[in-house]
């Protein structure tokens, strides 16, 4: 086989069923391909920006073997681990960035029908993911109070109490949630993993919704469309719809956020209001006890907090 040097990407085209036939590259027919995945809008937009760099980058790697990096398992993974290379020293990329650019380029190596390469990742830093202050949040449901959106205020009280991701909220239906006087629970069908589980509503949340319900039901009488959330037009509201919901009333209350900062602003108070680490995992979709278990640790603010704390009058 020849090898391949700087700018002999080959061109290859994967015959799977669901896979584009006619992409001209690999990258054009990952596209095609990831356009097609349960994912994110914002997700799959960051696959391929990550994607495309990696194979610009690849366009210029000097390959160790007489095999393709796009078609050879050991030349895919040294090309990936001198990649990873690439993104701490000359990128100076931090932990989860290089760890989040390889995830997509197992994403793209699967549509390649290579698998995930054998490359490790880096050991992020023992900390909870980022959550709002109470402060903020008091700020952000008095923001959410002052809307007057019904639409917009179930939105934000279901993100912001069920912990539910921005792609779940987007895809419920007015079936997936069960309200009675005394209780509620808002149903994900096919969560990360294409999970089922059923989360709790607080009484705050069964009323938000109950009123959306009746002016859905007032103001798109004949919307052919069950999604529980619409747009004016009587079709479903979109993630980034949702998403650019969510930022205005964090705008409107001076809060920097998003649906993912509110997920794990509701998970972080759920660890660590004392909850059973298994329960608020079943809350959260979570399949590993760890992932859960990383809402218990301390924030920078905890441990900037402990060191200011550490003085001595003399």
């Amino acid at each position: 086989m020849r090898k391949s040097g700087p700018g002999k990407i080959p061109n290859l085209a994967p015959r799977t069923r669901g896979r584009s036939k006619s992409a001209s590259t690999p990258l054009d027919g990952y596209v095609a391909w990831l356009a097609s995945q349960p994912v994110a809008e914002l997700t799959r937009r960051t696959y391929q920006r990550r994607v495309a760099a990696y194979l610009a980058w690849l366009a210029q790697y000097p390959a160790e073997l007489d095999a393709s990096p796009l078609s050879d398992t050991f030349a895919r993974d040294y090309a990936i681990r001198d990649y990873k290379r690439h993104l701490k020293t000359s990128q100076k990329a931090a932990p989860a960035s290089v760890n989040g650019t390889l995830a997509a380029i197992d994403h793209f190596y699967r549509y390649l029908g290579l698998g995930p390469a054998n490359v490790r990742r880096e050991q992020l830093p023992s900390t909870s993911p980022q959550a709002i202050a109470i402060d903020e949040q008091r700020r952000f449901l008095r923001a959410v109070e002052r809307s007057g959106r019904p639409r917009d205020t179930a939105i934000a009280l279901v993100v912001f109490y069920t912990g539910i991701r921005l792609a779940e909220c987007a895809a419920l239906n007015v079936d997936d949630v069960v309200i009675s006087a005394r209780r509620g629970a808002v149903i994900v069908r096919a969560g990360k993993g294409d999970a089922y589980r059923e989360v709790p509503l607080n009484t705050e949340v069964r009323q938000a919704l109950s009123r959306w319900l009746a002016e859905r039901a007032g103001a798109h009488p004949d919307s052919p469309t069950e999604a529980l959330f619409l747009n004016r037009s009587g079709g479903r509201l979109s993630a980034r719809s949702i998403h650019e919901v969510l930022t205005r009333l964090a705008t409107e209350a001076g809060v920097q956020l998003s649906a993912r900062i509110l997920r794990h602003t509701c998970l972080t108070g759920l660890v660590r209001a004392g909850n059973d680490l298994v329960m608020v995992a079943e809350i959260a979709g979570h399949r590993r006890l760890e992932t859960t278990r990383r809402y218990s640790l301390p924030s920078t603010a905890d441990r900037e907090a402990a060191m200011e704390a550490r003085r001595i009058d003399y």
